[in-house]
């Protein structure tokens, strides 16, 4: 199987997951958000801001391919960038910190491991950018898909709880803790991805 990391840009936006190529809930304020989703904006506004974003501080995502078939993606970027940070009751996120905004695998490929090396290879982008951390609003009640990452699996890629709220626990990870991991992140997600079994072949006699 052919596996592969790439920068989220314009031309691969669209291989994000249905729900999430149209969803502004990070990128704009809730009521620009709402307007955008009632007037059937919302596409062209995820477009503008990462256009926005990628053109003022450069990438802000990644998204993971197996065979070419995109299964996963991680948004990040600081919190001037995030106009619906400062809605959580535990608002504002630390100065030093960068955001980790929206991350996703597709069911057939969760339990993997891919989530954790999406934070790496985060993690290994931000240090080069001389960021402290990584911060995140978790969802301390996660029950299905949504826009707010479950708290559960934040603290499962190594995030801690620095600001608790029964539901929106403000999270982060130092980014001096990550330096032991390993460089390649890439190679980790290959790692990963191969031990993956595809449906067996019958070859006729």
């Amino acid at each position: 199987m052919g596996r592969r990391l790439v920068p989220l840009t314009l031309d691969n936006l669209s291989d994000l997951p249905g729900p999430c190529r149209s969803c502004v809930f990070w990128e704009l304020d809730p009521v620009r958000g709402e307007a955008a989703v009632n007037g059937g904006t919302a596409e062209d506004e995820k477009e503008a801001w990462i256009s926005s974003v990628l053109l003022e501080w450069g990438s802000c995502g990644r998204v993971a391919y197996v065979d070419e078939v995109p299964v996963g993606f991680v948004l990040y970027a600081p919190p001037a960038y995030v106009p619906r940070s400062t809605a959580f009751p535990t608002s504002p996120a630390s100065p030093d910190a960068c955001l980790l905004m929206a991350s996703r695998i597709i069911p057939a490929y969760q339990g993997q491991g891919i989530g954790r090396v999406l934070v790496q290879t985060v993690a290994k982008d931000l240090i080069r950018r001389e960021f402290k951390a990584i911060e995140a609003f978790g969802n301390a009640r996660w029950q299905r898909p949504a826009c707010v990452l479950p708290a559960d699996h934040l603290l499962a890629v190594g995030f801690k709880t620095v600001r608790s709220h029964p539901a929106y626990p403000r999270m982060r990870l130092e980014l001096r803790s990550t330096l032991s991991w390993k460089d390649d992140m890439e190679m980790a997600l290959d790692r990963l991805l191969g031990a993956v079994q595809k449906e067996p072949v019958l070859r006729p006699l």
